[in-house]
């Protein structure tokens, strides 16, 4: 990073990036009250994996009695993170399960039925995290199951554990999203937390500056975390305006720094790492106080909830149990309950799903306030669109080729930089429900990268196969080879020797053979003789 474009980011400019939009915040629905505690609830389902990586390995069994903070799978460093007990029970069952996923796809669960109590593990902090190695400190962050709680769910360890020189730490307090308020009563209600865990992560990330982005529709949360970082020098605050999707990555590096991510690559390439304000505040309590990742705030909001508001909930909670607390009454079939906000969130196929490390939100609607997506019609080419785009893409042109399956033609277009904000999709007049298409092509060239590794995988298994056994094949023809020329040399230098012909040796070898057997007979002869006298 140039001294000059430093100089512009310690002077505290705010850049702007591409298209974006402003569509109804709806925030006030959720955020005028503190973080209530939701209710336990009956019994849990605690997928296995919730995070970007591969699961751990399960580590209980059915009928274990656990406590709250018990882990559920165990995962070796770098590889993967482990789950959680959200409350102390009985784990009733391990298996297939609905997970929160647009398809309703399945995936292994781990149910436990709650006994009321919640008694927790034992836990024991760091008092000063300075005095212990940043692999430890590491470890300690990973073992609590911390996964970047803004939506990715990447574990946050792996992240920290790049080896590469940091410019910049980027706590992301911005919650662009429509509706959702739980970073925003998060940082009203626990600024020194959030904090104390920015600072965590400063260290971990041997960077010496940090700043913390908040959206300036949040002047509460902006006054309360400004006060809080008076005697934080290494921490900047920065507001930035409110535009869709200024939380997203690469948008808010770009507003804080003027830098742009590459194409398909990551911040840490260009020297600089982002967490969010709810990691954080994970990471201090699971350092501080050595607390398992077991709950999260959760915004439960929309015009078809009594209650609406947000929630600390336990990780594995049925959203079903968190509709009934917040005082929701299905009305009718074209009632939706949504995961996520309005622009990136999906609509759950039934309401038997848990709530998982990533679900910081569940809208509610009604029917007048978020209207049923209509019917799909044909693009009238007007380049709205392209127009809203902050990945600057060719949205129309990606719906075209994602229905023709042209999967070389969408990497030329640089699919996968989409954000899969659904800027696009708002203000598409034909109601091109855009976003499906590219989140679609990009699960069917992920499988199709997947079969690939695994036939080049089988393919690079079989020629191993092969080669090792026509290896063993010639070791073992060369030692019979060398075996026949040490017998050879053997019986050539005998006859020099003036010993026996070889070909005698072999008759006397035969002989004794055969003689010895005759022996044998005799004796077996002999003993069945005497057997027979005696009786």
């Amino acid at each position: 990073m140039s001294a000059a474009s430093k100089k512009a980011i310690e002077a505290g400019q705010i850049w702007s990036f591409p298209g974006g939009i402003h569509p109804p915040e709806r925030k006030e629905l959720s955020n005028q009250s503190p973080i209530r505690q939701m209710p336990l609830a009956a019994s849990y389902m605690v997928p296995i994996k919730q995070h970007i990586g591969a699961p751990g390995e399960i580590c209980v069994a059915v009928g274990d009695t656990v406590l709250r903070g018990q882990p559920l799978t165990q995962s070796q460093t770098g590889q993967g993170l482990p789950v959680h007990a959200p409350t102390s029970g009985t784990v009733t069952a391990i298996g297939p399960g609905r997970i929160a996923h647009p398809s309703g796809m399945a995936d292994v669960v781990i149910r436990i039925r709650a006994d009321g109590r919640d008694d927790a593990m034992p836990a024991q902090g760091l008092t000063d995290y300075t005095q212990v190695s940043p692999a430890e400190l590491l470890d300690t962050i990973r073992l609590a199951g911390v996964a970047g709680l803004g939506g990715a769910g990447f574990p946050t360890a792996q992240k920290l554990a790049l080896q590469r020189p940091i410019d910049y730490l980027i706590i992301n307090g911005v919650e662009c999203e429509p509706y959702i308020s739980a970073d925003d009563r998060l940082m009203r209600e626990h600024a020194e937390t959030i904090i104390d865990g920015s600072e965590i992560l400063l260290h971990l990330a041997g960077c010496d500056k940090g700043l913390i982005a908040i959206e300036d529709n949040k002047p509460e949360a902006i006054a309360v975390m400004k006060e809080a970082l008076a005697d934080h020098p290494h921490f900047s605050l920065r507001v930035v305006p409110t535009k869709y999707p200024s939380g997203g990555e690469k948008q808010l590096i770009q507003m804080l720094t003027g830098r742009q991510v590459p194409s398909r690559g990551l911040p840490i390439d260009i020297g600089l790492i982002m967490q969010n304000v709810g990691t954080a505040y994970a990471v201090s309590r699971a350092v501080r106080h050595g607390e398992a990742l077991t709950e999260r705030v959760v915004t439960v909001t929309g015009e078809a909830v009594a209650k609406p508001g947000n929630y600390w909930v336990r990780i594995g909670t049925p959203v079903a149990h968190v509709l009934h607390q917040a005082g929701f009454q299905a009305t009718g079939e074209e009632q939706r309950v949504i995961m996520g906000g309005p622009m990136m969130g999906f609509t759950l196929p039934d309401v038997d799903v848990p709530v998982v490390k990533i679900t910081n939100c569940l809208l509610i609607p009604s029917v007048t306030e978020l209207a049923p997506a209509q019917q799909e019609m044909a693009c009238i080419r007007c380049g709205a669109c392209s127009d809203v785009c902050p990945a600057e893409l060719l949205p129309q042109q990606l719906q075209w080729l994602a229905k023709a399956k042209d999967h070389d033609g969408l990497e030329q277009q640089n699919l996968f930089d989409c954000i899969e904000c659904g800027a696009c999709a708002y203000v598409c007049p034909s109601e091109i429900p855009l976003v499906h298409y590219y989140r679609k092509a990009k699960a069917e060239i992920r499988n199709i990268a997947r079969e690939k590794a695994k036939a080049e995988i089988a393919r690079e298994r079989f020629e191993a196969r092969n080669e090792r056994l026509e290896r063993e094949k010639e070791e073992r023809l060369e030692r019979h080879r060398k075996a026949a020329e040490a017998r050879k040399k053997a019986q050539a230098e005998q006859v020099k020797a003036g010993g026996e012909n070889p070909q005698d040796a072999v008759q006397a070898a035969i002989a004794r053979a055969k003689a010895r057997k005759a022996a044998q007979q005799k004796a077996a002869a002999e003993n069945q003789s005497s057997n027979e006298d005696n009786s």
